[in-house]
């Protein structure tokens, strides 16, 4: 199965790291392809790293000018044009997303993938991580949404939401039937 997974390219301490690192164990331990954005530091490292040494695949989709901070030695690594080529090559080539934490960047290819599903051109399984409570106030206004007649469809039909990577990864496996 290939994963996509949106998540920060920043320096992060052990509350998020941890976390990042066991999903990714999984990951490569399922024998799953890691698609992410290409870089090689911070928590994209931390994952990639993971994945790889559990032996699992990486699929990098970077952009330009982000190269300086590409992962070598990926089993593949795709420069895109752009930031919106670089969320259309990653959705492409994922079966299932994982939204783990970060920020500008992963909110805006997080509500990309929601809106696609929203209207029906995917039906992508997608979780939204939620390590040490850093999407409450999001799950909470995603809710509030749902409950005031904003989605369209259930919200539970758009995401599902994990508060461990275990929990993350079964809910995928049981989506793709993968078990």
């Amino acid at each position: 199965m290939n994963i996509c997974v949106f998540l920060s390219a920043a320096e992060l301490d052990e509350r998020y790291t941890r976390p990042a690192r066991e999903f990714a164990k999984l990951l490569g331990k399922g024998g799953h392809t890691l698609v992410w954005g290409g870089s090689d530091v911070g928590l994209m490292k931390v994952v990639a790293d993971g994945v790889q040494e559990a032996g699992g695949r990486l699929l990098g989709v970077s952009v330009g000018f982000l190269s300086a901070t590409v992962r070598p030695g990926a089993d593949e690594m795709v420069i895109a044009a752009d930031l919106a080529e670089r969320k259309k090559l990653l959705l492409e080539k994922a079966d299932a997303v994982v939204i783990m934490v970060g920020g500008t960047g992963t909110l805006d290819e997080a509500t990309e993938i929601l809106e696609l599903k929203k209207h029906g051109h995917t039906d992508k399984p997608v979780v939204l991580l939620n390590t040490a409570g850093f999407y409450d106030g999001l799950q909470e206004q995603f809710r509030r949404m749902e409950d005031e007649g904003f989605l369209p469809r259930p919200l539970s039909e758009l995401m599902f939401f994990a508060e461990e990577p275990v929990g993350a990864l079964d809910y995928l496996e049981a989506s793709l039937g993968t078990r």
